[in-house]
């Protein structure tokens, strides 16, 4: 591979579950640009049965638009020729074939199982079960569940080093007495990682070493107070690489075309999520949204400790999507929440069976306005129940049991537990289909506010053409190029939401705002409760704002402080929203429309 200065031009390729995306990057003069992209069907499963050429008809598609010999029969031309010919680098995600499926185990179901479904989902993986040794399930129910899920490898966990070690013994026992197959291919044992007690680990092998491909790593959780997931993680990527990946059809030899390993998907974009933060020192978080799994991924403060460090974490919402699991969506949220964001009038009847055609139809797209309405209703809901799944997953440590479930997460907020912190989040960035690729760049402003309801003063953008994975996966060995493209091409910096925290009576006073433009301009404001305004403030535009809050109203400073900060601008511009935090709709059918088609036009979201 080329030294980085000399790298001209980059091809990268991510093959999704349903669409294989092909994008190619060149050095156009001092900095990288995205030069085009293209996209086929993707061809993991029956007739096909070979990843390669999905692959290789997205890179056709980029070839043809962009006028660059990329391809000799079927091999990528490396390294760059000249201006027409052949590309420096070739790199690749995935998540065809359903992603990494992984199954953790743990000692307690609310300390180390927990830090080991951290571990996992911080890989890129969809945690399929946790088994625990007080999970409530009999031996044998934990055994045939482990036989019928057959996942990609099992990641094993328990005991802090020193501690007790029956426990785990116990649950290797139960993993070789299920005999676990892999999902892709006979002729190869099942990849289990041991990140455990240390001391335990000449009984694991003895278990598991002749029926498993075992391998050891770390103790996840050394200490009660401390985490230490690198390790699982870097060795979760590695085994997916050489097992995984290497069965499933046509990998082999995407494997011999790419200069870097493969990443899964989720992997990439979360390690793009992470590099923001830490790059710019900032609270952020991303979510990605498709059609079967809502993924959040977050950098927060945890601020307990003697020093304040970011701390990564991602938590996959298997059953909340936009098409394929919709109608888990409606069941979760329940149809009340849904019809709430609704600004017509629907009977529940009529709603349900709007979801399920859906769901079994799920490449259709709105075709009225109406259906537009419906499917944004629906994707804040999505949107929401993910970050309180998130919540409840993004934890510190307090090395003491606490049982934890989705209902549990808002109540753990106030307990201080939850890392997730609205009023310090920075940035929130959006990817996936339905914020992507809304009509309007101000509905997908309004759906991450609707769904995230952020607090204080928060950036927001999309991800234009949903490019993280490839510019992840880039970052790894040129980061350069990652970050002048991410910034470039991909980020589109919708503005800032201003939202004060605290509730009132529509109509009175929540706060004045001062924004004081760089061309000299100010604009001054008394804002309002239950009032939602649009200031325009275009995009890579700063400006300084004073926010002077009433008594019961928190910006950032506190309550009734004022607040001096800096904000910026985007395709939408600022969003001041003083609808109160928590946001309390009426339960009147009329007023709700009435409120919901105010603030709609006070923003224009669905201009006629």
């Amino acid at each position: 591979m080329k030294e980085k200065e000399e790298i001209k031009r980059i091809l990268a390729t991510d093959c999704g579950s349903t669409t294989t995306k092909a994008i190619l990057i060149e050095k156009r003069g001092e900095e990288y640009r995205l030069i085009v992209r293209g996209e086929a069907p993707t061809t993991v499963e029956a007739p096909f049965e070979d990843v390669t050429r999905g692959v290789l008809n997205a890179v056709r598609e980029v070839e043809e638009l962009s006028g660059v010999k990329i391809l000799e029969g079927e091999r990528i031309i490396k390294p760059y020729r000249n201006e027409k010919e052949g590309v420096d680098i070739y790199v690749s995600t995935s998540s065809a074939g359903g992603g990494l499926q992984m199954m953790v185990a743990g000692v307690v179901l609310t300390m180390t199982a927990e830090s080991a479904q951290r571990a996992a989902l911080g890989a890129g993986a969809i945690v399929m079960d946790v088994i625990a040794s007080n999970d409530g399930r009999l031996p044998h129910e934990k055994i045939e569940r482990i036989r019928n899920l057959r996942p990609d490898m099992i990641l094993l966990s328990g005991g802090v080093d020193g501690g007790t070690i029956s426990h785990v013994v116990e649950l290797a026992e139960l993993i070789r007495a299920s005999e676990p197959k892999p999902r892709f291919g006979i002729g190869y044992k099942l990849p289990v990682i041991y990140a455990g007690n240390k001391d335990a680990r000449e009984y694991i092998l003895k278990i598991l070493k002749e029926h498993t491909a075992l391998e050891i790593v770390e103790n996840i959780r050394p200490v009660l107070e401390r985490e230490n997931l690198q390790p699982a993680r870097h060795k979760i990527h590695d085994l997916f690489m050489e097992h995984v990946m290497a069965h499933a059809p046509g990998y082999k030899k995407l494997m011999e075309w790419t200069d870097v390993p493969i990443m899964p998907t989720p992997g990439a974009v979360g390690l793009l999520i992470e590099q923001v933060g830490r790059s710019e020192n900032i609270e952020d978080l991303g979510v990605d949204i498709g059609g079967a799994t809502t993924d959040i991924f977050s950098c927060f403060r945890d601020r307990r400790g003697e020093k304040e460090e970011l701390v990564f974490n991602r938590t996959v919402s298997a059953n909340l999507g936009m098409s394929y699991s919709i109608s888990n969506v409606l069941k979760e949220a329940g149809i009340e929440n849904i019809i709430r964001w609704i600004s017509f009038k629907i009977n529940e009847g009529e709603l349900r069976n709007r979801i399920r055609n859906k769901m079994i139809r799920p490449t259709t797209i709105p075709h009225t306005l109406e259906e537009l309405k419906i499917e944004q209703a629906i994707a804040r809901e999505a949107l929401r129940l993910a970050l309180e799944q998130h919540k409840s997953m993004a934890v510190g440590l307090k090395g003491i049991q606490q049982e934890r479930t989705i209902s549990d997460a808002f109540a753990q907020a106030l307990t201080g537990e939850t890392l997730v912190n609205m009023m310090s989040l920075n940035l929130i960035i959006g990817s996936g289909g339905i914020l992507s690729h809304a009509p309007r760049r101000v509905q997908s402003a309004m759906m991450m506010i609707d769904g995230f309801l952020p607090e204080g003063i928060t950036r927001l953008a999309v991800d234009s053409i949903f490019m993280m994975p490839h510019l992840g996966v880039l970052s790894t060995v040129h980061p350069i190029a990652a970050k002048q493209v991410f910034d470039k091409d991909c980020l589109i910096r919708l503005g800032t939401c201003i939202a004060p925290v605290g509730e009132g009576k529509e109509g009175i006073k929540v706060m004045r705002i001062k924004i004081y433009k760089k061309d000299g301009e100010i604009i001054e404001k008394d804002c309002y409760y239950s009032e939602i305004y649009l200031i325009p403030l275009k995009e890579n535009e700063k400006a300084k704002v004073e926010i002077i809050p009433e008594r019961g109203f928190d910006v950032g400073a506190g309550r009734g402080k004022r607040l001096e900060a800096e904000i910026e601008g985007g395709v939408v511009g600022i969003i001041i929203d003083c609808r109160g935090r928590p946001l309390n709709l009426p339960k009147e059918e009329n007023k709700r429309i009435e409120l919901l088609n105010k603030w709609a036009s006070a923003v224009n979201l669905y201009p006629q």
